[in-house]
């Protein structure tokens, strides 16, 4: 199923508050092998709340996550994440365009603090893949069952 143009521009609602705390941040860099320098997020620490905002993206339109490849990421700061912020993140799909029977989709997240003030931004390539063909018998029918 190919998604809609009509999506371009449609905002989706907001994840749930995430309070970065020390723990969250020191837990993350170990899980990357990173570091959190001088008390602050890793530069990669949004990805929580981006892929909770693109699961949102995906339940609401009825995309299956065993689709998605992921294409592409980057973050964008005002400022940098410290411990003590409250985060929501809400994904916006800025583009769309089929190639091959698959779906590029550009999404941008905006997260915003516990002020509505915008702390970073996330743009990111989602490739929706199409329906496979099957070039080969399955082993059922390759059995004659």
């Amino acid at each position: 199923m190919s998604l809609d143009q009509s999506l371009v521009g449609r905002a989706f609602p907001p994840t749930a508050p995430h309070h970065v705390t020390e723990a969250s941040i020191a837990a993350f860099a170990a899980a990357t092998g990173g570091a959190a320098p001088d008390g602050s997020a890793p530069p990669t620490y949004p990805i929580i709340l981006a892929f909770e905002a693109m699961q949102t993206f995906l339940d609401a339109e009825q995309v299956e996550l065993q689709r998605i490849v992921h294409g592409e990421q980057r973050f964008s700061y005002v400022r940098p994440l410290v411990a003590g912020d409250t985060l929501v993140a809400t994904l916006t799909v800025a583009s769309l365009r089929q190639i091959s029977g698959n779906d590029i989709v550009g999404t941008t997240s905006t997260f915003t603090d516990a002020d509505g003030a915008v702390v970073c931004t996330a743009l990111a390539t989602l490739v929706h893949r199409g329906p496979e063909t099957d070039e080969h018998p399955s082993d059922e029918q390759e059995e004659g069952a």
